[in-house]
C-alpha cells in the first residue's frame, strides 16, 4: 500500500532525453513518486506486473508495441499522460480517455498542469492500485481491416513471418501484421511458452514433447537451441 496523496508513475520513452526531460520536471513537484524510466513497452509491462502503478507518461511513437496498443492493453485503473512529438495522434489518446496529451518539447509548466488534471479528477480516490494487476482472459489484434477479439484459452500457437504472424485457434487462423516478440509482451506468461524465435505455444494445448519439438494438434513445432534451456526447465514443472 501506498500514500493515497502521492502518486506513483512511470515514464515510457525510446528516447533516453525525453525521459530525462520528464523525469526532471517531475522531480520538482510534490507528491510525486517515480517508479521508474522504460525505454520501451516491454520493459514497461514487466513494471506494471511487479509495482503499484497510477500514471503512465507514454509515449505514443515506440518500436514494436506503440504507446496507443500499450494504453490498450494495461489496468483500465492506471491512467495515461501522452507524450509526442506529433498532433495526428490526439483524437485516439483522447478516446482512450487519457488525463492529457503533452506535445514534445514538453515545458514544466505544461506537465504540471497535466499532473493538477490527474489530482482534480482522481486526487480523492482513497482505493490503491493492487500489485498485482487484473490480467484480461483475452486480446484484440487487427486483421482484416478490423479489430478482432481472441481468447487466450482459444490459441493453440502462433507462427511467426517476418513482420507478420498467424495465430492458430481451435476454430480459424487469423494473420495480424505485428512482431512475434510485441505479441508474447501481451500473453500470460503462464499460459504461453516461447520455444523458437518463429513459435510461441499455449501450455495446455500441448500433445507431447521431446528435447527437440512440440506437438500441438498433430503438428511438431521445433524448440531452437537458444530456447531449449528455458523450455525444458519449465515443462519439468509439470512432470
Amino acid at each position: 500500500m501506498h500514500n493515497t496523496n502521492t502518486i506513483s508513475c512511470l515514464i515510457v520513452d525510446d528516447e533516453p532525453m525525453a525521459r530525462e526531460i520528464i523525469e526532471t520536471h517531475l522531480s520538482k513537484i510534490e507528491n510525486v513518486h517515480i517508479v521508474a524510466n522504460c525505454n520501451s513497452a516491454i520493459e514497461a509491462f514487466n513494471y506494471i506486473g511487479k509495482h503499484t502503478i497510477d500514471l503512465v507518461f507514454l509515449d505514443i511513437n515506440m518500436p514494436e508495441i506503440s504507446g496507443i496498443s500499450f494504453a490498450k492493453s494495461i489496468n483500465k485503473d492506471i491512467k495515461v499522460i501522452f507524450t509526442t512529438a506529433y498532433r495526428d495522434y490526439a483524437v485516439e489518446g483522447f478516446e482512450l480517455k487519457a488525463v492529457d496529451y503533452l506535445l514534445k518539447p514538453i515545458s514544466f509548466e505544461r506537465l504540471q498542469k497535466a499532473i493538477d488534471t490527474y489530482f482534480d479528477i482522481y486526487g480523492t480516490i482513497t482505493e490503491t492500485t493492487p500489485v498485482v494487476q487484473d490480467i484480461s482472459n483475452f486480446m484484440f489484434v487487427r486483421s482484416d481491416r478490423k479489430m478482432i477479439k481472441i481468447d487466450y484459452a482459444c490459441i493453440r500457437y502462433i507462427e511467426s513471418y517476418s513482420d507478420y504472424i498467424k495465430i492458430h485457434t481451435e476454430s480459424d487462423t487469423i494473420v495480424t501484421r505485428e512482431t512475434i516478440s510485441a505479441i508474447e509482451a501481451k500473453l500470460p506468461k503462464q499460459q504461453f511458452l516461447r520455444i523458437h524465435r518463429s513459435y510461441i505455444i499455449a501450455i495446455s494445448y500441448i500433445q507431447s514433447f521431446t528435447n527437440e519439438y512440440i506437438t500441438i494438434h498433430k503438428k511438431a513445432l521445433p524448440i531452437s537451441r537458444s530456447y531449449k534451456k528455458d523450455v525444458l526447465l519449465h515443462l519439468e514443472k509439470f512432470q
